[in-house]
């Protein structure tokens, strides 16, 4: 960090102040000069003029290249904390002006989030946001943890909804409710009859579990080897939903969260517990650092509280409100 970084002359490009503040935080939250360039419409060598006129002005460096990747430095980490939500609060302004103006409750909710939450975590607090904003258009994106990442920051999605292991640097994760690891089984299977079960008991026999690529798998396999226990595959194939099917029909059987098992899943299926080995896994809200978050944004979030999962049972029964 420079010394003389309060003596430092302001320099701005073209004479304005929120031009290059904005292709600041975009390149901070794309990582890219060209990703930026691309969603400001705008090209490279003026989104790289607006970063050095900022790097100028306050006398340090605030990006520093991992690989083919930008990431803020330390000055750049601070800048960004103080400026995403003026750029924010600043480009979100004619809305929420003409939101306040009218006081209809209308307007628009996007949410990022993927199957398992939308189906199993996500239905009361929908259900309990669209009572109190009947006219506010909510839309669920649904995509994968890295999918819902990119989202956020592009700026096309208000929030995520998911589970998050490692939380990258521009990225704030608010876990709300935990869930257990559970062994699943068909009810004829050798260790349907078992209530301790260990690592070892689950060796002879094949596992179904997501793609190689995702989380899940790595971590599954992380603790099997730290454990040092052989384990075999069976199966690889994406999503609860799919993994629990193939296991009711005797295809192997496979460690998942207890987020995705309902009363329906207990009557073909036989899960226990295997907290001894593996920790629980959380879910809550992911937000882009300093994102300004709607009104609407905010009562969303408000609401996700753990009471509300005893109306999961309810509305995994098949119920309705009709």
């Amino acid at each position: 960090m420079s010394e003389d970084r309060d003596h430092a002359p302001r320099f701005s490009y073209k004479g304005s102040r929120l031009k290059p503040l904005r292709a600041f935080c975009q390149v901070a939250r794309l990582g890219s000069i060209s990703r930026a360039a691309e969603a400001l419409f705008l090209s490279q060598p003026a989104v790289s003029l607006q970063i050095q006129a900022l790097e100028r002005e306050f006398g340090t460096k605030l990006f520093q290249r991992q690989g083919r990747r930008l990431d803020l430095s330390e000055d750049g980490t601070l800048l960004y904390g103080l400026v995403a939500p003026l750029v924010d609060g600043l480009d979100s302004l004619h809305g929420n002006f003409r939101e306040a103006l009218h006081g209809k409750g209308t307007g628009e909710l996007q949410i990022a989030a993927g199957t398992s939450t939308i189906i199993h975590l996500l239905p009361p607090i929908v259900a309990a946001f669209k009572a109190a904003h009947p006219n506010v258009k909510l839309t669920l994106h649904n995509v994968t943890g890295a999918g819902g990442l990119e989202m956020l920051r592009a700026d096309k999605v208000d929030l995520a909804v998911g589970s998050m292991l490692d939380v990258p640097n521009d990225i704030r994760y608010a876990p709300a409710y935990n869930f257990d690891p559970m062994l699943i089984m068909p009810p004829d299977h050798p260790l349907a009859g078992k209530q301790d079960i260990t690592l070892s008991d689950l060796s002879p026999y094949g596992l179904i579990l997501p793609p190689q690529r995702l989380t899940t798998y790595r971590f599954v396999d992380l603790v099997f080897q730290r454990a040092r226990v052989p384990y075999t595959v069976a199966m690889e194939v994406g999503g609860w939903e799919i993994i629990k099917q193939y296991v009711a029909m005797g295809m192997g059987i496979s460690i998942v969260t207890s987020i995705c098992l309902t009363p329906v899943d207990h009557e073909r299926l036989v899960a226990r517990s295997l907290a001894r080995y593996f920790p629980s896994r959380s879910y809550g809200v992911v937000l882009r650092k300093g994102k300004f978050l709607s009104k609407h944004a905010r009562a969303f979030v408000d609401l996700i509280k753990p009471d509300l999962l005893e109306a999961r049972d309810y509305y995994h029964s098949g119920h309705s409100d009709r």
